[in-house]
């Protein structure tokens, strides 16, 4: 695997990597927790996570930054892993991952809002309104899908989708204060630390629920095998791929590959999962992406 710090291949084949991979741990989340559960199906993930980008921190020399900064840290993997990690493993289980991963695109809608009331982030009038854009959309979506069933587990009660739905927000929010308090408090650290320490924060973290929920019977090898493609794939090798793609290309770009996940899961859930894929959930889709892009500043004239 080529290091953090290789320049020689373009990015755009990072970027869609990425968000072929990101876009796919919706399809193994569900797969995973259908038998393992939720809280079991997050601590194997980033228990997984956490032996496969340990090795990568120890080569590049991050130790000694890590035992300085282990307290925040670990404690980000609360915020940044654990239970958003778990709160999607339980959305899918109650809506179509491609609901799922349409909601986890307002993330930075989150994430510019905490900013500014957290850290004072200047807003200017696009951005305002791209966040009322945006939540408008998130609101209309949520409104619109809980009394589509084509957008739900076939098992799944009306109680069951506004739950999952809330799940997913919340979160988005958990993702976006986790970037804030790193802006805040860990702006420097570098982001091999950061991954594996928070993927090891979350597995702490996670111990105590996902034993007293483990699966009474033993899972498939399916579900395993799922889980370990949502370790190692989707969470541990995506976190390299992003890191180099902030390297090769910019924070900025690296940005928006959020809003190509949910285009990524939709064909993931249609082709694997027979969801329905209905033209109001796409079109809502892309309200949601445009109000948070706009809120986000990454189109420079409206900054």
């Amino acid at each position: 695997m080529t290091t953090l710090q290789d320049n020689s291949q373009d990015w755009r084949v990072d970027y869609l990597l990425l968000a072929a991979l990101w876009g796919s741990s919706f399809l193994f989340m569900r797969m995973g927790a259908s038998e393992f559960g939720p809280l079991a199906t997050a601590w194997t993930r980033v228990f997984v996570a956490t032996l496969f980008l340990s090795p990568f921190m120890l080569q590049q020399g991050h130790w000694p930054v890590f035992k300085q900064h282990w307290k925040l840290v670990l404690g980000l993997g609360a915020f940044n892993s654990a239970l958003p990690f778990a709160l999607f493993a339980y959305a899918v289980m109650h809506i179509s991952t491609g609901l799922s991963a349409i909601l986890n695109a307002a993330v930075p809608l989150f994430a510019a809002l905490v900013a500014w009331l957290w850290l004072g982030d200047r807003l200017n009038r696009w951005r305002i309104a791209g966040l009322i854009i945006g939540f408008v959309g998130v609101s209309v979506l949520a409104n619109n899908q809980t009394t589509d069933h084509s957008a739900a587990n076939p098992d799944a009660s009306a109680w069951g989708q506004y739950t999952a739905i809330a799940a997913c927000l919340l979160a988005t929010i958990c993702y976006a204060i986790s970037g804030s308090f790193t802006k805040k408090f860990l702006p420097n650290l570098p982001p091999l630390v950061s991954a594996t320490g928070s993927q090891l924060g979350a597995t702490l973290a996670l111990t105590l629920p996902a034993f007293w929920a483990m699966p009474s019977v033993m899972p498939s090898l399916k579900a395993w095998g799922a889980l370990m493609v949502l370790g190692v794939a989707c969470t541990g090798i995506a976190y390299i791929l992003y890191f180099r793609l902030v390297n090769r290309a910019g924070p900025a770009k690296a940005l928006t590959v959020t809003f190509l996940i949910p285009v990524f899961a939709l064909i993931y859930g249609v082709a694997f999962l027979n969801e329905t894929v209905t033209l109001s959930m796409v079109l809502l889709g892309v309200v949601v992406v445009f109000g948070t892009a706009l809120s986000s500043g990454i189109f420079p004239k409206v900054k």
